[in-house]
């Protein structure tokens, strides 16, 4: 009767903190907290990539859930608000970031992408 009693609270916390870490950003479950005076289709060549970066190049597509933008196989996480202008939906782009396969999203497809620099071709 005890674990009944703990055992359904416990369910709805585990619940709730599931909800909590949707995204209320269209493409990120990871908030924006970054900004950018730049225009969005500048990209610095005086600053070197980031280690470990990676950079890729496509049309962006929509993915199946709304808001959610792919890029190759890759999930769009945009963090910097400047830079969301240039990827819409038919763009075509280069973006570079770092690939984070462990980060949790609600897109539910492709494999997660901090984007850093993103540009249109």
């Amino acid at each position: 009767m005890t674990i009944r009693r703990l055992a359904i609270p416990l369910l709805v916390v585990v619940a709730l903190a599931g909800c909590a870490n949707g995204a209320s950003d269209d493409t990120a479950a990871v908030p924006a907290t970054t900004t950018s005076s730049a225009a969005p289709t500048e990209e610095s060549s005086t600053k070197p990539p980031p280690a470990g970066s990676k950079t890729i190049s496509g049309t962006v597509t929509a993915g199946v859930e709304p808001g959610c933008l792919l890029l190759e196989d890759h999930l769009l996480i945009i963090k910097d608000t400047a830079l969301k202008s240039v990827a819409k939906v038919g763009a075509s782009v280069t973006a570079t970031g770092e690939a984070q396969p462990g980060m949790m999203t609600t897109c539910q497809q492709g494999t997660p992408f901090v984007v850093a620099t993103i540009r249109a071709n």
